[in-house]
């Protein structure tokens, strides 16, 4: 099965179609669906007035009145700017900000801690995506514990984590193939099966992307050509070269070029998310630091896959990959927003927790609000040290003050101890 290119029409096949351009259920179907922005694959389906093949080129004809193209190398991209992208572009530098500030500000925690679970959701959705399996429990256990990864798969989602950490310290520094590949390097590290591959372009034109049944769905270019284009993509990335395109669609669409020329053997879509939350950074907007657009994309990876097939296969029309990537954006700022009014829910319940007992800090009086929610879950000193982001010391205080009041019991484990919650205190 090969890519479903879009039909080739014929002049009598279009002279065909204008001959429906005054019918109004025609030209209600036109609209409809292109406000939609169906791709020929769905369209065929649906139950029109007439042959589908006359409204997708009334479509088309009508989708290239306000097209914007991009010329990248040799590649010709384009793109529609539908009117739900403006509103959620407008959402982007408008509004969500603004409500995730405000909403962190409500809350007595540091958003440090914010940043290092959305980093964490990142990094293991990130390598989900690409077939990684562990569970977010495990993963995050293993991350905030500080363990080392007993298998490829926890390596993976370690080698993302620090990668997205860099990635928040390497902001305004500009994108050089360099610094590719050291992104490339820090991600896959331990993970491929010639670890020479690591942080190194690629050598041949073996590599392939299929779907899940094993079709081709894409060829990458000529691997003597890939150098030149990641250096072509550096320069488009860090200069506007007086076309302005929005940051959060140039950020996606260097998602998808990176997907596009497949520069390396493996660890080409860890890499591409990596440089899209570079770029959102890098154009301050600072809100991608505590959501995790990867867990939104691989609860639809079927979709994101699709995108970047209908993308090609309709003249590298990019508006079906930036249509979902902004959902998939959409998702993640909602996620954030339900995270913290969950989070204020939980405030008020430690402060409830804290009116009711005497000598707890407020700290102390969250690990008990978490430790309710999960009461046969042990808890450990380190555990209380990354969730918190505290000292050693000043953890090992809060676990050994909650059992001295008789929150909890202490027991050896190995080197460390680990503790159990009692219940409250009637």
């Amino acid at each position: 099965m090969k890519l479903p290119h879009t039909p080739e029409n014929s002049p009598a096949d279009v002279k065909k179609a204008w001959e429906y351009a005054d019918t109004r259920d025609v030209i209600d179907a036109v609209f409809k669906y292109n406000k939609k922005y169906l791709h020929w694959e769905e369209l065929k389906r649906r139950d029109l007035p007439v042959d589908p093949l006359y409204v997708w080129i009334l479509m088309k004809t009508f989708r290239e009145r306000d097209m914007k193209y991009i010329t990248f190398d040799d590649l010709q991209l384009k793109y529609n700017l539908l009117d739900d992208f403006l509103e959620n572009l407008h959402f982007l530098d408008k509004s969500a900000a603004g409500n995730i500030s405000s909403g962190l500000d409500s809350l007595p925690h540091d958003r440090d801690q914010f940043i290092i679970n959305s980093l964490m959701e990142e990094a293991i959705a990130s390598s989900q995506i690409e077939g990684a399996a562990v569970t977010r429990t495990i993963a995050k256990k293993m991350l905030r514990e500080k363990r080392k990864p007993a298998t490829k798969d926890e390596r993976m989602i370690l080698n993302n984590y620090i990668t997205m950490k860099k990635i928040t310290q390497i902001k305004d520094e500009d994108l050089t193939p360099e610094l590719i590949l050291q992104i490339h390097k820090t991600i896959t590290r331990d993970t491929l099966e010639d670890p020479k591959d690591e942080g190194r372009f690629r050598d041949n034109n073996d590599i392939r992307v299929f779907d899940f049944r094993g079709n081709i769905l894409h060829t990458p270019p000529d691997f003597a050509s890939v150098e030149g284009l990641i250096k072509k993509l550096c320069a488009f990335a860090n200069n506007d070269d007086g076309q302005f395109i929005h940051p959060v669609i140039k950020g996606i669409i260097l998602h998808f070029l990176i997907g596009y020329i497949h520069p390396f053997n493996d660890g080409n879509g860890r890499c591409a998310r990596s440089i899209f939350y570079w770029y959102m950074l890098r154009k301050d907007y600072w809100l991608f630091e505590y959501m995790a657009v990867s867990r939104a994309i691989k609860d639809t990876k079927g979709q994101y896959n699709r995108a970047y097939q209908y993308t090609e296969s309709d003249e590298n029309d990019l508006t079906y990959f930036i249509s979902y990537n902004l959902a998939a954006v959409k998702t993640a700022v909602d996620n954030i927003q339900k995270y913290i009014e969950k989070k204020q829910g939980e405030s008020k319940q430690a402060l409830t927790i804290l009116q009711r007992s005497e000598g707890l800090s407020l700290r102390q009086a969250e690990i008990i609000k978490s430790l309710i929610k999960k009461p046969d879950k042990p808890i450990t000193i380190k555990e209380i040290v990354e969730t918190y982001r505290v000292a050693y010391a000043t953890a090992r205080n809060d676990l050994f003050h909650l059992e001295k009041l008789g929150y909890l019991t202490k027991q050896k484990s190995g080197k460390e101890y680990i503790f159990i919650f009692r219940g409250l205190k009637e």
